[in-house]
């Protein structure tokens, strides 16, 4: 038992397969990178939140005493990432035991804890000294949670993953992807995934339409149908060469 916990501490690939889950190749780039700083643009149901349970889960056991934040914009949707990793743990043989429990926060007997919390500011105020910070639906929170969230993490040198599916040509998570330094870049899209069929993606292209699948299922970043002018078409149209009015 000693040596199994000794491999699945030095191997996450090793820890997700003992959880249950053969993780696809970018899974394990995710669990073994170590990157301090991710953003995932995958499509629905590629595996993305189920990575980061286990990511969240090996990080409270092999580094303790570690605090891990699991934020969405509703904290029903928190909860759905909660009970991806409670059941990794409870599924696990060995786990270390808990000191408490609820359907929001898990706190084990070696001082890790892992709590999910709603997709707001004052939440998250209140945490210090996290170890790693996922942030499920990033193109979905506001822009202030971010900020307020990234403070959690200085003292410790700790991980922030941000997962997502588009949301526009906007927000915080949009910018960082275009953008942004530093940042640890997963694409995922439907087709890529062995779990999701062609002819499962070719009826959902039927039913929603081109915008839609694209955007949920292709990862492309899109204006809304309601757009006069695309992203595209303004940007061409800003110049650094022209002289403001109000400076003639």
């Amino acid at each position: 038992m000693l040596l199994d916990d000794f491999a699945r501490a030095l191997d996450p690939v090793s820890f997700a397969i003992d959880c249950g889950i053969a993780p696809d190749d970018w899974q394990a780039d995710l669990l073994v990178g170590g990157a301090q700083k991710s953003l995932l643009l995958c499509s629905r149901q590629a595996g993305k939140s189920t990575a980061t349970a286990l990511l969240a889960l090996h990080e409270a056991i092999y580094q303790p005493p570690a605090l891990i934040l699991l934020i969405s914009p509703s904290l029903r949707q928190s909860g759905e990432l909660f009970k991806k990793v409670m059941e990794f743990w409870h599924g696990l043989k060995g786990a270390p035991e808990s000191a408490y429990e609820s359907a929001l926060r898990l706190e084990l007997r070696n001082g890790s804890r892992i709590i999910a919390l709603p997709g707001s500011e004052a939440t998250v105020r209140g945490f210090s000294a996290a170890r790693l910070v996922v942030v499920d639906e990033a193109a979905r929170v506001p822009d202030e949670l971010l900020a307020a969230v990234r403070p959690t993490l200085a003292t410790t040198n700790g991980r922030f993953i941000a997962l997502s599916t588009p949301a526009g040509r906007r927000g915080w998570f949009f910018e960082q992807w275009q953008h942004g330094s530093d940042w640890q870049r997963i694409k995922i899209t439907a087709d890529e995934c062995p779990r999701i069929s062609r002819e499962f993606l070719e009826n959902e292209e039927r039913e929603l339409g081109p915008l839609l699948y694209r955007q949920e299922y292709m990862c492309e970043f899109v204006d809304d149908q309601t757009t006069v002018f695309s992203s595209e078409l303004i940007e061409a149209a800003i110049s650094d060469e022209v002289e403001p009015l109000w400076a003639l």
